[in-house]
């Protein structure tokens, strides 16, 4: 249904062995690390990024699955800013592109467009909104130098081939990284239910249909989705996600496996649901399959 839209408060628990979950472009690709405590970050555009990458691939086996699975068209689930040009859009500019910009894209229905370079934020903001992804203690980065075989004179030019530490992983890290959905968007953006439902459907895909060499091992491990009672909000925000966020004994060490966080999930199920009892209309991990179909019910056979 078009704008019935739940609020919904969440927490994206990520889980990083040996790759670089984010690399920093003012630091030759560092992994992302805060400067006054050494805890390791994520952008929000970064996870963004690998939601529009499954939708990008149109055969690939996540939107297949998604297609089939919510009967989706996709003529109407495009991505925005995989467009090569934006020149045809320069020159669409007129009274209904605003309604054939949100028909066309998913991500701007979700995520909000300003298409600055037009001089026409006709969209301020989005539906959903993720925050910056913050490790739970500092990460240790591993740098090394990137080999590879070349057919060159060893005598000559002894450099080529290598990238002096090139290859930089955070070790071990915990991540935590909030996302909001907010319902008084959603007529802007045109932002549906089947949208949202989407969105929570590709989350836990993030990582996994998106590795790389230099990230091969990042996971959502949990994704918790919290559906407050009504649209205007039944519980703070920052107590949803001060109950969620993992802890460790010592921040300042960094951690070298999930054990170091002591982090139980079912625990924290049982205690928020007793915590904001009657508070939420939708509680649990989006990582869990028989919780999302509980959300968002749909009739298979």
């Amino acid at each position: 249904m078009k704008y019935n839209i739940p609020r919904v408060t969440g927490l994206l628990v990520i889980e990083v062995r040996n790759s670089n979950p984010n690399g920093d472009p003012d630091r030759e690709s560092d992994p992302r690390t805060r400067a006054h405590d050494g805890r390791g970050m994520i952008s929000d555009v970064s996870f963004k990024r690998k939601l529009r990458e499954l939708l990008i691939q149109k055969d690939g086996p996540v939107w297949g699955e998604m297609a089939a699975l919510m009967a989706l068209k996709p003529e109407v689930f495009e991505i925005h800013v995989s467009q090569p040009s934006r020149e045809k859009e320069k020159a669409e500019k007129k009274d209904g592109e605003k309604k054939s910009l949100s028909e066309r894209y998913w991500d701007v229905r979700i995520f909000g467009s300003t298409s600055l370079e037009e001089k026409d934020n006709f969209i301020r903001t989005g539906v959903a909104q993720f925050s910056i992804g913050v490790s739970a203690a500092k990460v240790r980065i591993q740098r090394d130098t990137n080999t590879v075989s070349a057919n060159v004179d060893a005598s000559k030019n002894t450099d080529r081939g290598m990238a002096p530490l090139g290859f930089r992983v955070v070790e071990h890290g915990v991540y935590a990284m909030p996302f909001l959905v907010n319902p008084t968007a959603a007529e802007k953006s045109g932002c549906t239910s089947d949208d949202i439902e989407l969105l929570c459907r590709l989350i836990p895909y993030a990582y996994a249909h998106n590795a790389s060499r230099i990230r091969p091992l990042v996971e959502v491990r949990h994704a918790w989705y919290f559906e407050h009672a009504n649209q205007l909000g039944s519980a703070s925000d920052f107590a949803i996600l001060d109950a969620l966020t993992p802890k460790k004994a010592d921040p300042a060490i960094p951690s070298s496996s999930w054990e170091d966080y002591a982090y139980d999930g079912s625990a924290l199920t049982a205690e928020l649901q007793t915590k904001f009892a009657g508070r939420f209309k939708h509680f649990g991990d989006l990582t869990d399959p028989d919780f999302v179909e509980n959300v968002f019910p749909r009739k298979h056979g």
